[in-house]
């Protein structure tokens, strides 16, 4: 598990940039072919877009692309933006659960599936003949690995690895908000706050908490206390046995 308010805070700032800058590349793309776009909007949506009696066809035209820019665009963009949240959300909580690799590899393989997903469903541009899907494609692919880099670099920046652990895990098992971490190293939010909880067996005492680095507890003598993250380190509980 790793820190689902890190993902959501990275995916926010990352989110912000990748949803923004493809706006802006639609509405480029848009203006640069406009000719191509009347014509596809002139067949495809004929019946939204004939002309009244007071406006001619060219104006008709017009208030339609008008509309693809100043509604469509914005909508896209709203959209995608919390599709984009979502994942950076679940990114955050599978992030200490995806196999061996670098921040970077891990938030290009969240935004690859985002990217996919935001294709499928229609939020990733614009696609009304060969010229605008082959330039939609391409930007795409790279604004989406650009994505996936700021996503695993936000990450890590928002997080500190933290290695739990216990000098007899068959007597004392770490609990950190209910959730048995002896032995494994977790990524959690910087200055962040978490219930800490000895499990003992029968025949075990609780000791203490050892900490080191930018990890801290309230009673190191208590076996249920809170544990606060504000750098990389390590927690391990001691225990005693009663025999």
């Amino acid at each position: 598990m790793g820190s689902f308010f890190a993902g959501v805070k990275a995916g926010t700032l990352g989110g912000f940039l990748y949803v923004g800058g493809t706006a802006v590349f639609n509405v480029a793309l848009l203006y640069l072919l406009k000719p191509d776009v009347l014509g596809f909007i002139q067949q495809q949506y004929s019946t939204l877009c004939t002309p009244g009696a007071v406006v001619n066809a060219t104006s008709g035209l017009e208030e339609c692309f008008s509309s693809v820019v100043a509604v469509d665009v914005p909508y896209i963009a709203f959209v995608a933006f919390f599709v984009v949240l979502a994942y950076a959300g679940l990114f955050g909580i599978l992030y200490d659960s995806i196999p061996s690799g670098s921040p970077t590899l891990k938030g290009e393989f969240f935004a690859m599936v985002a990217g996919v997903n935001l294709f499928v469903f229609g939020y990733s541009g614009f696609f009304f003949d060969e010229p605008s899907s082959i330039a939609t494609g391409v930007f795409a692919a790279v604004w989406t690995a650009v994505f996936g880099y700021l996503l695993g670099r936000l990450y890590k920046r928002y997080t500190r690895p933290v290695a739990v652990g216990s000098d007899d895990p068959a007597l004392l098992k770490v609990m950190v908000d209910g959730r048995d971490l002896t032995g494994r190293t977790r990524t959690f939010a910087l200055t962040s706050s978490h219930k800490l909880r000895a499990e003992l067996t029968n025949d075990a005492s609780f000791r203490e908490w050892q900490v080191t680095g930018g990890v801290t507890v309230e009673d190191s003598k208590s076996f249920e206390t809170v544990v606060e993250i504000n750098g990389e380190g390590t927690l391990k509980g001691v225990v005693t046995s009663k025999y």
